[in-house]
Order: C-alpha cells, then sequence, then structure tokens
C-alpha cells in the first residue's frame, strides 16, 4: 500500500487555477479550490473530503455536487473517477421533539 507522503509527492504540490473559486457545492458552500487543497493535503477519498468539507451533506445530499467533487478528486489523484470508491450514503436525519415521539406508543 502506498504511504501518504508518497501518494502526495506523486499528486505534486498544489498549483492554483484561474478557476479555483468556483462553487462546486451550492448548500455548502464548497469551491474547487478547497476541494483541490484537501486532495493536496493529504485527503485521498471522497468521505475524507466529505467529513472534511461538507460537501455532499446540504439540503441536496450530494445530488447536486457528488459528480463533479469525484471528477476533480480523481483529476488531482491522476486516477479515473470509477477507482474512487464513493461516499457512504445515509438517509437523511431531522431533529424530532420528543412530544411527537411520546404520542407513539401511547395508545396501546
Amino acid at each position: 500500500m502506498i504511504s501518504v507522503d508518497d501518494r502526495l509527492k506523486e499528486i505534486g504540490e498544489f498549483i492554483p487555477q484561474p478557476d479555483d473559486d468556483m462553487l462546486v457545492c451550492r448548500c455548502e458552500e464548497v469551491s474547487k479550490g478547497e476541494i483541490r487543497k484537501a486532495v493536496h493535503a493529504g485527503m485521498f477519498t471522497i468521505e475524507e473530503i466529505r467529513r472534511f468539507l461538507r460537501c455532499g451533506m446540504g439540503l441536496c445530499q450530494g445530488q447536486t455536487c457528488s459528480r463533479l467533487v469525484k471528477s476533480i478528486v480523481a483529476r488531482e489523484l491522476k486516477v479515473f473517477p470509477a477507482e474512487l470508491e464513493p461516499a457512504v450514503s445515509r438517509a437523511p436525519m431531522r431533529p424530532m421533539e420528543m412530544e411527537v415521539l411520546g404520542r407513539d406508543g401511547g395508545d396501546r
């Protein structure tokens, strides 16, 4: 298995691009440059990027940005997007009031 240091040497240093300020994840306001910087900081999986930057965790749950994030990460790592493991999908959760939970089993 390749070490993080070896992988970082392989992809090279972060070089800013003119479109780094382009918004990729509108829900969490994550730019292309932030994603690229995260990869060059040693985050090589979609799950790591998602947890660090929160892209794909907003209102749309990654429906808008996930493919673009994956392609940016793949390009930086110099691999095909299919080689990247997808982020773990979870059902959206919402806070629930205790009163609602209390009503659920009270009529038995």
